[in-house]
């Protein structure tokens, strides 16, 4: 998918929402344990409700990959019935030597047919240029996160700039904004306006509204662009929202709500 295709999307829909799929047998409703693939099912019932009000789905492969074989039977069969205007994100933090890369990009590449994978660029220039060697498909990496942890490393004072910013000026050598997102915590919101001096015309993946309390407004008015420029993703407080038989009615009105606020922040801020 292209840049301007899915400017498109949010466009169309109003919406800069991103659904995650962090799917856990021990917390989705019990009434779906009974199904042949639970996960499946349930991920099934939450497209079906969502997809309305977002532009992107995100699946965080290690739910996934922690059931073996049978997880990733179930995200394949995931991705493949998310619907074909919906952009795609592996959440996968990959990122290792240039021949690993080059296999993991094929992976969810070629493989699964992702639109995009998140990468870690701790390796430097060979660990993420694999990734950006396929035509129409995206790397989205990792720049500041919003885990407490994210402090040991990612706000050090290294050359007069705090160490983000290094990898935001850096990785725009390898990659550009049509092929290069970035992952922006939304509980350091205040530090958007800086990522936006480092990175004006690049997508930003901004996982963190919603069951962490990032603030909506706050990522929207310092972190949008002219074409948006925003994936805000929420997974727990939609797919989690219910444990009842209701769930999905419950999710589809949780993502409706961000979707009507982003509608507002689109017609203020672009």
């Amino acid at each position: 998918m292209t840049k301007e295709q899915l400017f498109e999307q949010i466009k169309a829909k109003g919406s800069y929402l991103c659904v995650g799929l962090d799917t856990d047998l021990k917390k989705i409703p019990e009434h779906l344990l009974k199904e042949e693939d639970p996960i499946f099912a349930f991920n099934k019932q939450i497209i079906d409700a969502t997809a309305d009000y977002c532009v992107a789905y995100k699946p965080n492969i290690a739910f996934y990959e922690a059931m073996g074989a049978k997880g990733w039977e179930s995200l394949q069969k995931t991705l493949e019935y998310i619907p074909n205007d919906i952009f795609t994100i592996a959440d996968a933090k990959r990122g290792d030597i240039g021949n690993t890369s080059s296999l993991y990009a094929r992976a969810f590449f070629e493989n699964m047919d992702f639109d995009s994978v998140t990468v870690a660029p701790y390796m430097g220039a060979d660990s993420v240029k694999p990734f950006l060697e396929f035509d129409g498909k995206w790397v989205i990496l990792l720049a500041l996160t919003s885990n407490a942890g994210g402090q040991d490393f990612q706000v050090l004072n290294v050359g007069g700039e705090q160490l983000f910013e290094k990898v935001l000026d850096k990785s725009q050598e390898w990659g550009d904004d049509s092929n290069l997102m970035f992952v922006v915590g939304a509980t350091r919101a205040e530090l958007l306006e800086k990522v936006r001096e480092h990175a004006p015309n690049n997508f930003l993946l901004v996982p963190g509204v919603g069951a962490q309390g990032g603030s909506l407004e706050e990522v929207s008015k310092y972190g949008m662009n002219k074409q948006c420029g925003l994936l805000v993703n929420s997974s727990r407080g939609i797919i989690y929202a219910s444990k009842g038989e209701d769930f999905a009615d419950v999710a589809r009105a949780e993502a409706k709500k961000l979707r009507d606020e982003m509608s507002v922040y689109l017609e203020q801020y672009l």
